[in-house]
């Protein structure tokens, strides 16, 4: 299978769009091609693709409302702006997508969901959750109470941390420009369309140029420093132009379109990798032989039930290890409860969790995608 292959055979896409494509470079949404764009979304979702957008626009939106012009440098104006414009982003994905009888809904993070532990699995929780139910999330970083990513950047990385949230296989950047060029094409007339590289590639530093327009605040260096957070969580990044006449459904059909970005290690693998960096654990968890034997040799998630002692004072989303009755590490990963909550419900099955706990969650301690194998 050629590496364009791996679109085509994707679970999961998370597609970016930015806020000069949105907003057709300031003269309003552009809702033909939203329109468009949704078209081809929901073509994916019938050959079984789980999707999740994430919708740059808000404050291009606000701004349109408002009657600017020019996008504010003061940030409690660019935080009003994005108030205001967020209700109208959403109204217009919500009609576009109920056209298709598709359900979307609005999912607000900052760049620190992804790095508290704790908000990361309820991020990760929610949005997992929202693909089971057949709801295409739309994602938009959380504007108005953020404030250093309004100053610095658009939703590119945003949209790495969700490719790594939901473990998608691709990540499309949808952008003004065709991709990635070996100079910038507006000042190089022989720059050259890159279409595969490995996002780790140093040589591609030189190659991405500034900013996009005075809209969006991300540039192509954005783009491919967040190919290269995607990477590290194993998805495969497309940087495209969103202009491009059904892009998104000859992406799928394989079509050699915009600059393919791949990753050095498969998802899983790379997902192992990011779990393994965090060392510092919080917590111990003592499992009994029938415990050791699904984790180490069934591949399953770690249940209550196989859990004989809990040690630690430890939070939801935070490291522990999992030792045998000898004391011996047999895994280590992000847990669903605090310490409180898994002694009580240590040694039991998963059907009394709500009685013993007073709510409904996740019925494992550890989940296998959370954990990592000592040794692996």
């Amino acid at each position: 299978m050629s590496e364009r292959g791996r679109l085509k055979t994707a679970q999961r896409w998370v597609v970016k769009i930015g806020s000069a494509l949105l907003t057709d470079e300031g003269r309003g949404l552009a809702i033909d091609q939203i329109d468009g764009w949704v078209d081809q979304l929901c073509e994916l979702r019938s050959q079984g693709i789980e999707l999740v957008l994430v919708s740059s626009g808000a404050v291009a939106a606000g701004m349109e409302k408002l009657g600017r012009k020019e996008r504010p440098t003061a940030l409690n104006e660019l935080q009003a702006a994005a108030a205001v414009g967020q209700t109208r982003l959403v109204q217009t994905w919500e009609s576009s997508f109920q056209r298709h009888n598709v359900q979307p809904a609005q999912v607000l993070l900052t760049h620190a969901d992804h790095s508290n532990r704790q908000r990361y699995l309820n991020a990760r929780s929610a949005l997992r959750t929202l693909l089971d139910m057949g709801v295409v999330p739309v994602v938009n970083e959380n504007d108005t109470v953020v404030t250093d990513e309004i100053r610095f950047g658009d939703n590119d990385t945003l949209g790495a941390l969700v490719a790594n949230l939901v473990e998608a296989d691709v990540l499309v950047i949808l952008t003004d420009q065709e991709g990635l060029y070996t100079a910038d094409p507006r000042k190089n007339p022989d720059a050259r369309l890159m279409s595969e590289a490995r996002a780790q590639d140093s040589t591609l530093d030189a190659m991405a140029g500034g900013g996009s327009g005075r809209l969006g605040r991300g540039g192509m260096q954005t783009k491919l420093r967040a190919a290269r957070q995607a990477a590290a969580s194993g998805a495969a990044t497309v940087i495209v132009g969103g202009k491009i006449e059904n892009v998104i459904s000859r992406l799928y059909e394989q079509e050699s379109l915009g600059t393919l970005l791949l990753p050095d290690h498969e998802r899983m693998a790379a997902r192992k990798q990011w779990l393994q960096g965090h060392m510092q654990t919080s917590g111990k968890l003592v499992l009994d032989a029938g415990a050791v034997d699904v984790l180490r040799n069934r591949g399953k998630s770690l249940l209550p039930v196989g859990v004989k002692a809990v040690s630690g004072d430890f939070l939801r989303g935070e490291m522990v290890t999992c030792v045998d009755e000898s004391g011996r590490e047999v895994a280590r990963g992000l847990i669903n409860y605090g310490s409180r909550d898994a002694l009580k419900v240590m040694g039991k099955p998963s059907h009394q969790m709500v009685e013993l706990l007073g709510y409904s969650g996740e019925p494992e301690l550890l989940h296998r995608d959370n954990m990592v194998l000592s040794g692996c």
